[in-house]
Order: structure tokens, then C-alpha cells, then sequence
């Protein structure tokens, strides 16, 4: 019987228009051979960025392979010091750089759009972009552990063992400037996904109804915006340190190694539950099938993840109780590590009661999911450990922080991801894993995993400290390392076994997916390229259980959009709270230019590394070049004014302003731009909370009448965009853009000249350094405006802009807008804060 409520009658019921399917197909088509690369869908995209990320977890654990040898027994010599340096830099490095966020975005794109029940995500060509910026990039760095250039300064990267003094080589530039950029990919995907989160979802879909993994990634996205700028700013000021000789963090010229581990655990406390709230998600997606029972306690789920997320950014000094901070804001700290247990758990009995209120079917996916249970339980536990300061004076540093972190992490993360890979790989071609075979995967994985890290508690409260490549035989660790690489070993063939399976079940014939668990998600209605026949509308929150029917009603095309009004590819786009349908959104098709941008981006920083100047900025030029050719194609006038996508419902085929998703992505960009800009500017008051007088003697600022009149010069630029985008449509347009452009442009060099006069020397002190970042980083805004500027323009004089195509006159707007803004705020902060110190 059909469950579809009175107040939401089927929205299509008439008979379908022939060829209305296949002209749907056809737009949708996924192309073949070489051309598979221009693929933007996000099943082709999720499942290349799914595969590559397993491929670094494999080479991440080969390393981790050879360092277990190492110290399988006392005195080794297998590895040298600076190789085993290397090889213990490259794992950290790759499992949280290049697996641990890459996988969680992954399958996020793989997975949402169909389980929001959406056809895919708003910026198919931005998801493709970040995959092989990615690829491009962490498959380049990781070769250089072939060469001895990989860095050999740990994955944290502390200074001043990593500046030019101790490390002169090209390692740390190597770590620099590659995970740099693979940071703003995991950030390009970030906002795809809180964009996709929020407007793409099933017509009906309403916050309360979204699914919890859906809820996660979007609490994870968020995190990522806010988190992941304090990395990519740090990376940035040691760069500078080591390339122009800028003392950011060298002690004699006023600056503070601390500064770096305050940027770095900013982003590396929450990074650990970026890594755990997607796979808390996709556990409160699971178990209700394994117990099919409806998730226990939903909403406090919700409430929690978000409370998980709110606390890690309370948690960054937990790192650095050995630093010398203040008994104060240690405990602060303390107490707040302390508390992000409480949400956890709550999730954890929330789940531990679903259980018991269903009927545990106990398959491959539930081992792995209880596996996760206890040894993240176990993790957390020793995390409260830890969150005890004076234990956490004892430990410090020790292998009982390593065992506590592959508690969290492998826990945590790992085993629901082996738990997510049995239950949704049917999706791909309708074939499950062997559950004989799964399940010895997992009791491998299980039994190796506690064998590996478990004494590793008992060898770091026997005082073995991290980092050592080889220890003495009479210090009693012997057994226990032994014991620790046994079951590293037995741990790598459990995954072994599971990945040979699973290659073995994809090269099967592909079959009909249907819904072999039983699932109550959308993703379960399809797995062709194209999404779903047609968008249904949901009116609960296991919309595959309340409402039996759904999967028939879709595939005969009852529901919204059964094909393509343009022509082209196509989504509904809903309001972010009701999920009431506001537009149809045109989406982009294959192209090469992502591929290109991302093999351009790539090569510019990798190549400025090895210092091959000529190549690096040819292949700069390249990745601007992709950029402005792929962005040029989009915002067209679209081919309808509205389309008719139900029975009885007809919506405007795109919007503009604050409708549509290029704004609140352009928004979304300038956010983890400010977070950017806020780092700077928490370096430059730190360095000179450090002083004793500010300005240092022998340094200032520049005249006010300077400052005042660059300031001004920004305010007008805003001004004269104001009126450029009133002028739309006007001739005078592009000259208000031009003569806006002219005062930006003006207002830069005259700061710039400002601390010239005032003779601003970022290598004599720290403080100056600060100055010249912030400096800096509006100048390279300043250069945005001066490729958007003309791009603009020319846009306007070949008739590219009008009502219904405006989203790059709004965009560069913001952009502008903010770079004042951004200005102004740097002026007045580089001022004020001198005043305040007095």
C-alpha cells in the first residue's frame, strides 16, 4: 500500500513522455577510456577518491611495517637514523594527511547525494578539482621518499628542528608546501559539502529528517573551514621563515617556536574528530540496519556530534601541557578534554541500546562495528588518562601517547571504515564480500591490533620514549616491542585479506543492487550515475522503511524531476531548513579543466620546492589558466526561464544573490579566509605579547596620515563596486570595476610604501616578520583583484552579464568587499595593539 500521506500526494502521476529516460541517461552519460579522466560525477569521483585514498592507507602501513621491524629487537640496524626519521615522518604524515581526511571526504561524496536524494553534489567540477590536486600532489610527495627528500621532522613538524638551521635541506620545504595544498583540497571538498548538506537535499528532506551521517559531515565541514586555515597559515609563516630568513619562530630575534604548536594542534586536536565524526555517522547509518530498529536517542545523537565538534576547538593545548603554559589555561584545557567525553558516550550507549533493542544480525559489518566499540571505548578512556595533567607529565611523549592515539584513530576511524566498506560496496556493482572471508579479516585485524598496540600502554609506562629508531637491550622493553611488531603483522594480513576480497567481489558481474540489508536510506534506491529515476519526496526519517512503495514510485518516475527540462545535467534545489523546493540547478558538465587547474596547482608548488622557478610559474599560469577557462563556461544564461519538474509544480531554472550556491560558496571561501587572515593575525600578537616594549627598538610603524589614506583608497574601491553592481547592464559597468580596481591597487602600494618609510625589516625581528605576513597576505588579495577585475570585465563587454546570469559580478563583489574589510582590519590591528601595550 502506498504511504504517501494525504498532504503529500505523489508528485507526478500522470504517464511518462517517451524518451524522457534516455534523454536523462544520455546527459548523465559517465565517458570511456582516457576520457573517464573529465568525469566530474560524483560517483566516478567518489569512487577514484575512495580507491586512491585506500592506496596511501596501504603505503602508510608499509611504513609503519618497516618501523615495527626496526624495533622488533634492540640494537637494529636495518634502518638508519635519518632513513628511519624519514619512514616515521611519512607514515604520520601520509595516514593523517593523505588516507584519514581524504577517505572521510570520499565517501562522503560518494555516498550523500543519493542518500540525500540528490541527482549529485552543486560543484561537481570543485569535488573533481580536489581529487586530483590531491592525487597529483600526495602521490608526487610520497616519491620522495625515493630520493631522500622526504621530510624527516616528524608529521607535526616543530620548529626550530624543522627551520634552516637544522634542517637545510629540502625535506621540510617538501612537507610544506606539498601538504599545504592538499589542506586546501580537503577545503574545496569542505565546501562542497556544506553547500551540497544544505540546499541539495530531497524535496521533504527537513534538518530533522536528515540522515545522521549527513548530519556529521556537515558538523565535519564546518570543522574543516574554522580548523584547517591555522595549518595552511602556519605552513606559510615556517616557509617564509626558511625561504626569506623571516624569524617567526627563532628565539633570538623575538619570535617563539610555541607559536607553531599553538597553530598547529588548533588544527590537529579537532583534525582527530574530523576523522571520528564521519565515522560516528556512518555507524548511527548501520547499526539500525544490523538491529533493524530505528537509531535510539536520534536527536541526542545529533546534539552530540555537534557538542563533539564545538569542544575540539577548546582542545588544542592538550598537546602542549609540557610547553610551559600557565596552570590557568591548562586547566581550562584539562577540564575541557575531560568534557568532550560526554557527548561521545552518549553516542556510544545510544548505540549500545539500539542493539539491544533490535535483532543483531551478526554479520561482517557488525564485528567490525563492535570491534570499533571496544577499542575506541578503550581509546577514550586513556584519553581521559592523558587529560590529567601531571599523568599526562609522565607519559608525555612516550609509547603510551602512541598506543593512545592508534586507540582513537584505528578505533575510531579504521574499523568503521572496514565495517562501511563491507556494508556499501554492493553499491558498486550489486555483490557482496564473502562473509566467511570478512570475517577472518576481521579477527586478523581485531586479535593484531590489540597484540600491536595494547603493550605498547605497558612499554611507554616502562619509559620508552617516541621517535627513538632503536633502544638498548637491558632496558626491559624487548618482549613487548616484540610482541608490538608480531601483531602489526598479523594486523597488515587481516587487511591484506580483506582487500584481495575485495577486489575479487568488484571483478564479478555486475548485478541488480537492490537493498540486500534492508536498509532504511536512500542511498539503496540506486547506484547509476544519474542519481535517482526521479527525487522523491520524504516524509520521514527511514524514508525506505515508513514508506514501502518509495523505490517503485522512483523508478517509474512519480516523484520530482523524472527527467532533464534542459537538457542538461539537473537538481532540485531546496530551502536549507524545510527542504521545500526553490529552484532547479543547472550543474556542470565533463570537462578536462579541473584536471587541468589540479595538475597545475601540483606541479607550481611541488616544482617551487626544488626551486625549478621557469617550470614552477608555467605551471602556476596553468592552473590559473584551468581556472578562468572552467569558471568562464559556468554562469550562462540558462536555456529556460523555469521548468516544469511535477505535475503540478514549475520552478525558476536558477537564482542569483543570496539563492544561489555560488554565493554561499563564495561565502563559505571567504570564511576559511578570514580564518586564514586571523592566524596571521594571532601570530603578530604573539610575537608581541613577547616583547618587552612594542614596537622592538629600532622598529616602527608607519606615519597615520599613510595608513589613514590607504585605508581610505580601500573604502573607495568598495564604494565605486557598489555602484558597479548597480550599474548592471549599463556600459559604464566595466569602468567603475576598472577605476575600483585602480584604488585597491593604489591603496596597497601606499601601505606598502608606508612601511618602507617607516623601514620595516621582516628579518631583523619576529615582530616585523608579523607585519610583513599580514602585509602580505592582503597583497596577494590585492593580486585576486587584479585577475577578477578584468576577468569581469570582459565578461561584461561580451554580453556574459545580466539578471539571470549575475553570479560573477555578485561573487567578485564579496570578494571585494571583503578584501577592505580584510585591509582595514590589518591597519587597525597592526595599530591599535602597539597603544594597548603602553
Amino acid at each position: 500500500m502506498n504511504q504517501q500521506d494525504a498532504s503529500h500526494p505523489l508528485p507526478s502521476s500522470l504517464p511518462r513522455p517517451a524518451g524522457e529516460f534516455e534523454r536523462l541517461k544520455e546527459a548523465w552519460r559517465t565517458p570511456t577510456g582516457w576520457r573517464f579522466m573529465t568525469s566530474v560525477n560524483n560517483t566516478s569521483i567518489g569512487l577514484l577518491y575512495i580507491g586512491t585514498a585506500l592506496l596511501f592507507f596501504v603505503l602508510a602501513g608499509i611504513l609503519a611495517l618497516l618501523m615495527r621491524v626496526q624495533l622488533a629487537v634492540p640494537d637494529n640496524t636495518l634502518l638508519s637514523p635519518g632513513t628511519y626519521n624519514q619512514v616515521f615522518t611519512m607514515h604520520g604524515t601520509v595516514m593523517m594527511f593523505l588516507f584519514a581526511i581524504p577517505i572521510v571526504e570520499a565517501i562522503a561524496v560518494y555516498l550523500l547525494p543519493n542518500m540525500l536524494g540528490a541527482r549529485d553534489l552543486p560543484f561537481p567540477r570543485l569535488s573533481a578539482y580536489a581529487f586530483w590536486a590531491y592525487a597529483f600532489g600526495g602521490l608526487a610527495f610520497f616519491c620522495t621518499l625515493f630520493f631522500g627528500l622526504a621530510p624527516d621532522g616528524g608529521w607535526f613538524m616543530y620548529p626550530p628542528l624543522t627551520g634552516e638551521k637544522y634542517s637545510p635541506g629540502l625535506n621540510a620545504d617538501f612537507w610544506l608546501l606539498g601538504i599545504g595544498f592538499i589542506e586546501i583540497s580537503a577545503i574545496a571538498g569542505a565546501i562542497e559539502l556544506i553547500v551540497g548538506i544544505l540546499f541539495t537535499r530531497a524535496p521533504g528532506m527537513t534538518l530533522r529528517r536528515m540522515p545522521v551521517y549527513a548530519w556529521a559531515m556537515l558538523v565535519v565541514a564546518v570543522m574543516i573551514v574554522f580548523a584547517f586555515p591555522a595549518v595552511i597559515a602556519g605552513t606559510a609563516l615556517l616557509e617564509l621563515e626558511r625561504a626569506f630568513d623571516w624569524p617567526f619562530f627563532i628565539s633570538d630575534r623575538g619570535g617563539d617556536p610555541i607559536l607553531w604548536q599553538h597553530l598547529f594542534w588548533f588544527f590537529g586536536h579537532p583534525e582527530v574528530y574530523i576523522i571520528f565524526l564521519p565515522a560516528a555517522g556512518m555507524v548511527s547509518t548501520m547499526i539500525p540496519t544490523i538491529a533493524q530498529t530505528p537509531l535510539v536517542g536520534r536527536r541526542a545523537i545529533i546534539v552530540a556530534l555537534v557538542g563533539v565538534g564545538f569542544f575540539s576547538f577548546g582542545l588544542w593545548a592538550h598537546h602542549m601541557f609540557t610547553a610551559g603554559l600557565g596552570v590557568l589555561e591548562m586547566s581550562f584545557i584539562s577540564a575541557a578534554s575531560m568534557a568532550v567525553a560526554i557527548p561521545t558516550g552518549i553516542q556510544v550507549f545510544a548505540w549500545i541500546a539500539t542493539l539491544w533493542n533490535g535483532r543483531v544480525r551478526m554479520g561482517a559489518p557488525s564485528l567490525f562495528l563492535l570491534g570499533f566499540m571496544f577499542i575506541f571505548v578503550l581509546g577514550g578512556l586513556t584519553g581521559v588518562m592523558v587529560a590529567v595533567i601531571p599523568f599526562d607529565w609522565q607519559v608525555h611523549d612516550t609509547y603510551f601517547i602512541v598506543a593512545h592515539l592508534h586507540y582513537v584513530l584505528i578505533g575510531g576511524m579504521v574499523f568503521p571504515m572496514f565495517a562501511a566498506l563491507v556494508y556499501w560496496l554492493p553499491l558498486i556493482n550489486g555483490n557482496r564480500m564473502s562473509e566467511a572471508v570478512a570475517r577472518w579479516s576481521f579477527w586478523l585485524m581485531f586479535g593484531g591490533f590489540n597484540l600491536a598496540f595494547f603493550p605498547m600502554h605497558i612499554t611507554g609506562l616502562y619509559g620508552m620514549p617516541r621517535r627513538v629508531y632503536t633502544y638498548d637491550a637491558n632496558l626491559g622493553w624487548n618482549l613487548l616491542n616484540m610482541l608490538s611488531t608480531v601483531g602489526a603483522f598479523v594486523f597488515a594480513a587481516g587487511a591484506l585479506v580483506f582487500f584481495i576480497e575485495m577486489v575479487r567481489t568488484l571483478r564479478r558481474p555486475e548485478k541488480d543492487v537492490g537493498n540486500p540489508w534492508n536498509a532504511p536510506t536512500l542511498e539503496w534506491l540506486t547506484s547509476e550515475s544519474y542519481g535517482n529515476r526521479s527525487i522523491p519526496r520524504i516524509t520521514s526519517t527511514n524514508p525506505l522503511w515508513d514508506q514501502p512503495t518509495l523505490s517503485d514510485e522512483v523508478d517509474r518516475g512519480q516523484h520530482y524531476l523524472p527527467g532533464t527540462a534542459t537538457g542538461l545535467r539537473e537538481t532540485i534545489a531546496t530551502s536549507p531548513v524545510a527542504a521545500e523546493p526553490r529552484y532547479l540547478m543547472i550543474l556542470p558538465g565533463d570537462s578536462w579543466l579541473p584536471v587541468i587547474a589540479a595538475l597545475g596547482t601540483a606541479g607550481f608548488f611541488l616544482l617551487l620546492t626544488v626551486k625549478m622557478m621557469v617550470l614552477a610559474w608555467t605551471f602556476g599560469l596553468m592552473a590559473v589558466g584551468g581556472t578562468i577557462a572552467w569558471l568562464w563556461q559556468s554562469d550562462q544564461k540558462p536555456p529556460l526561464i523555469e521548468a516544469r519538474v511535477s505535475d503540478d509544480l514549475v520552478l525558476p531554472v536558477n537564482a542569483k544573490g543570496t539563492a544561489s550556491q555560488s554565493w554561499w560558496g563564495t561565502m563559505i571561501m571567504l570564511i576559511v579566509d578570514a580564518s586564514i587572515f586571523a592566524s596571521f593575525g594571532f601570530a603578530y600578537i604573539h610575537v608581541s605579547m613577547r616583547l618587552m616594549v612594542c614596537p622592538p627598538p629600532g622598529a616602527a610603524l608607519p606615519a597615520l596620515p599613510w595608513q589613514l589614506a590607504s585605508g581610505g583608497l580601500l573604502a573607495a574601491s568598495s564604494v565605486l563596486m557598489l555602484l558597479a553592481v548597480r550599474a548592471l547592464g549599463k556600459r559604464r559597468l566595466p569602468w567603475l570595476v576598472l577605476l575600483a580596481l585602480a584604488c585597491a591597487s593604489a591603496s596597497f602600494l601606499l601601505d606598502l610604501r608606508g612601511h618602507q618609510f617607516a623601514g620595516l625589516d621582516p628579518t631583523a625581528t619576529a615582530w616585523a616578520a608579523a607585519i610583513g605576513a599580514l602585509l602580505g597576505y592582503q597583497g596577494l588579495h590585492i593580486v585576486l583583484l587584479a585577475i577578477a577585475g578584468p576577468y569581469l570585465c570582459l565578461r561584461a563587454w561580451r554580453g556574459m552579464l545580466g539578471e539571470r546570469s549575475r553570479a560573477t559580478l555578485d561573487n567578485v563583489a564579496l570578494i571585494w568587499h571583503y578584501t577592505t574589510l580584510q585591509g582595514i582590519a590589518g591597519m587597525v590591528l597592526v595599530h591599535i595593539l602597539p597603544l594597548l601595550m603602553e
